[in-house]
């Protein structure tokens, strides 16, 4: 039962505990704002004496289903969602750099501002990880797609003022043909377009010179040619220390659909049955050989091993070292 006693007592509780908290400094929340932005992309590794780094130009979300062929969209759709691929798949597009101690040497330039916001990173990552425009000596092609070759001219002038270009002949021959791109349509009109107004500016400083297949692009780095996904599309070889690296450029779209099924290949492909038969023989080369591959469009920084599996062969990411 309830006393005066009782109330009053409660009263005064009431009261001493409200002015306890009226001399307590206010309590806030830190409301800290999200912060929207990823950590410099680039990763480099040693191999032998050559430093490599990898710099990535961003990525952009592909609908990858609809995108392969030589099999169904379904199919597709549920190999990449058996691996966790939500679509549209984010798809990293990758360039890298070769410091021989003698010449430094950027594999691909990237897409510049052609392909929307996502991309078009290459520079700014070239700069945190240590290097300049200036310093590049060397920019051997892969092929000479938007996304290889989108970032070496801004606004008609040169990126990489001290560079010379270098480039397998038939592709260098393909896309500068003036006649084709004049009866190209579509989306190989535009990329026509965007591939003469990337080369331009070298071309006129005569910053660009061609190499033959199979042949050396620079002294020490090699290249194999792949043609199919363009007609002089050719992979980058260097080897140090008694290790090998190959950069494949566009053999494999993706780390999961075409490793288990080589036979599948994608809209981008200028010869389809060609680039089957180059990614069929990369496969089977790197499995054999078990030296290191880095693909532009495997998932960041996209270097790792090839190994036979159940299903054909599997991608083997290279492990995260944080020491050279």
């Amino acid at each position: 039962m309830l006393s005066r006693r009782s109330v009053l007592k409660g009263t005064a509780t009431a009261a001493l505990a409200a002015g306890t908290v009226a001399m307590l400094p206010e309590l806030s929340f830190a409301k800290a704002p999200l912060q929207s932005f990823q950590a410099p992309g680039f990763y480099r590794l040693k191999l032998g004496d050559i430093e490599i780094t990898a710099l990535s130009d961003g990525t952009i979300p592909l609908p990858l289903e609809t995108l392969y062929t030589h099999t169904t969209e379904e199919k597709a759709r549920a190999a990449l969602a058996a691996a966790l691929k939500p679509s549209p798949t984010q798809t990293s597009i990758n360039a890298y750099l070769v410091n021989t101690g003698e010449r430094l040497v950027l594999i691909d330039a990237g897409t510049g501002a052609y392909l929307g916001p996502s991309l078009g990173k290459l520079a700014a990552n070239l700069a945190a990880s240590g290097y300049r425009a200036e310093d590049i000596d060397d920019i051997l092609l892969t092929h000479i797609h938007t996304d290889h070759s989108g970032g070496l001219a801004v606004d008609g002038k040169r990126v990489f003022p001290n560079a010379t270009v270098r480039v397998n002949k038939r592709d260098l021959d393909f896309w500068m043909d003036a006649a084709a791109a004049e009866k190209a349509t579509g989306a190989l009109k535009s990329q026509f377009k965007e591939a003469q107004e990337s080369l331009k500016p070298y071309l006129d400083a005569g910053k660009v010179e061609a190499f033959g297949d199979n042949a050396e692009a620079v002294p020490g780095i090699g290249t194999i040619l792949r043609a199919g996904h363009t007609p002089g599309h050719s992979s980058m070889v260097v080897e140090s220390g008694g290790q090998k690296l190959v950069f494949w450029g566009d053999v494999t779209h993706g780390d999961v659909l075409q490793f288990d099924e080589p036979g599948v290949a994608i809209e981008f492909d200028i010869d389809q049955d060609k680039a089957i038969e180059a990614r069929a023989a990369a496969f089977t080369e790197a499995a054999d050989q078990a030296y290191l591959v880095a693909g532009a469009h495997i998932a960041f920084p996209g270097i790792g091993h090839v190994r036979r599996d159940e299903t054909n062969y599997d991608w083997v990411p290279l492990n995260y070292s944080g020491a050279l």
